[in-house]
């Protein structure tokens, strides 16, 4: 597979609709009441009796904010009372105890992300405290062994406070810019100076933490070609080992922050795809290597890295080289995957306090997976993470006849290989330059239970 995606407008233009992100397969919406606490915990010990255990990987969701950033779709609290913060790292700290005793003590953990709302809103005290309990309950890795990252909000923290976050035992840091052009920030309301980044990506680099990532965010409100290519142009003199370029989706009657921005202020659709041509060219110039969908790496970077020796992996964060893990989602709206099942956690806070204060997970719905969606979610992880399947491997893997068992997806992929997007032969797919920038829609053609027309998800490119 190619480094460097083909830009190809009207195909893209033709290829841009709804679709999922295969984060997980199957996706969110098939997840359901019925799967309950009791189906986790016999997931959870069926993982402890597999004859390898994986190793544990943790999500934890900080779901505060001190100030509400327009176009945000994430689950959050707007608050100043950091009391709340406290309360909420208490209940934590009960949810913890619980999922600990379900694991087997051997396990290791390799792989920590917190995310949000702003994990930096709460102090580096507090999370000095919430790094002590997750070690209790799920055993660190060696420090060589482990990837543990923290999203930061660059308007929360110092450079002296970066240090100490290294010391917590965070070795990658994602910051959120998203874009530097005032007018931009201010039609959001998520103002920061180019020179708040610069000084925290030094700080992070003279820390020592193995990987800085920046995302930026394409399609809001007054960006123009010109403004978004000083930003980039700004990004790639920073040099961040990775960069997430997302593409930004306005719905504002599903996203009630999304009714402050001014409806005249947003750009026409062609302007996103002209800042996404923009941001490939600039940043594949630059040297960062395309992993795929929004995600780009430094050469030297282990995402590129996986990508080429073929290890890439794919979880609910995104691309991964952990992804192979037991992933224990903590906090409210958490996700998880443990063996094969799917769980996700109450979405209100008073609801989870319920839960944990009668000693019970908060997992309010998840999803068993079958024999079909296991060979489906290889299918998808494998083209979206290698560009290429053989069928022989999955038929191995999965004692089928691939051309008989997925007749339909070939039949449907017939019109991207006429677009010269994919190769499609008697013994594999291989995704072209030109369909790299459309892995979602090939995809979707082995999602067994994506109906036509949907339009709950974000657009594809």
């Amino acid at each position: 597979m190619q480094d460097e995606p083909l830009f190809n407008r009207p195909l893209v233009e033709k290829y841009d609709r709804p679709g999922p992100r295969y984060t997980s397969y199957p996706t969110a919406p098939q997840f359901h009441a019925a799967f309950a606490e009791d189906d986790y915990r016999s997931a959870a010990e069926r993982s402890n009796q597999a004859e390898e255990p994986k190793p544990l990987s943790v999500y934890v969701h900080i779901p505060f904010c001190k100030s509400l950033c327009y176009y945000c779709a994430c689950n959050k609290i707007i608050t100043h009372n950091t009391e709340r913060a406290a309360e909420y790292l208490q209940w934590l700290r009960q949810e913890i105890s619980v999922q600990g005793a379900l694991f087997d003590s051997t396990r290791r953990m390799t792989q920590l992300h917190l995310g949000g709302g702003t994990p930096t809103y709460l102090s580096n005290a507090q999370l000095g405290e919430l790094m002590a309990t997750l070690d209790d309950a799920f055993h660190f890795a060696a420090p060589e062994e482990r990837e543990f990252s923290l999203e930061v909000d660059p308007r929360t923290v110092t450079p002296e406070q970066v240090y100490e976050l290294f010391a917590l035992g965070f070795n990658r840091l994602s910051f959120g810019v998203q874009d530097f052009d005032h007018e931009v920030q201010q039609a959001v309301n998520r103002v920061q100076s180019e020179e708040q980044v610069v000084s925290l990506v030094k700080a992070a680099r003279d820390a020592g933490f193995e990987s800085v990532s920046v995302d930026l965010i394409y399609g809001l409100p007054l960006q123009t070609v010109a403004s978004f290519d000083t930003t980039l142009s700004k990004i790639i003199d920073l040099q961040p080992d990775r960069i997430a370029a997302y593409s930004y989706a306005h719905l504002p009657e599903l996203f009630k922050a999304q009714r402050l921005i001014r409806p005249e202020d947003m750009p026409p659709p062609e302007r996103k795809l002209e800042l996404l041509e923009l941001t490939i060219n600039r940043l594949t110039a630059a040297g960062y290597v395309y992993i795929g969908m929004d995600h780009f790496a430094l050469p030297d970077d282990e995402l590129s890295v996986a990508r080429e020796n073929g290890t890439l992996q794919r979880n609910f964060q995104g691309y991964s080289t952990h992804a192979d893990c037991d992933m224990i989602g903590l906090g409210i709206t958490s996700i998880g995957k443990v063996g094969d099942t799917y769980s996700q956690n109450v979405k209100e806070t008073a609801q989870y306090q319920h839960r944990l204060d009668e000693g019970r997970l908060p997992v309010f719905r998840g999803y068993r997976l079958s024999d079909d969606d296991i060979l489906r979610r290889d299918v998808i992880n494998t083209l979206m993470c290698h560009g290429h399947l053989e069928f022989a491997a999955i038929e191995a893997r999965h004692g089928i006849e691939f051309g008989s068992y997925f007749a339909k997806a070939l039949k449907e992929l017939e019109e991207m290989a006429d677009d010269g997007l994919i190769a499609l032969r008697n013994d594999e797919i291989e995704v072209l330059p030109a369909g790299r920038l459309m892995i979602r829609n090939l995809a979707m053609a082995f999602d067994a239970y994506l109906t036509p027309k949907e339009n709950r998800y974000s657009r594809t490119v």
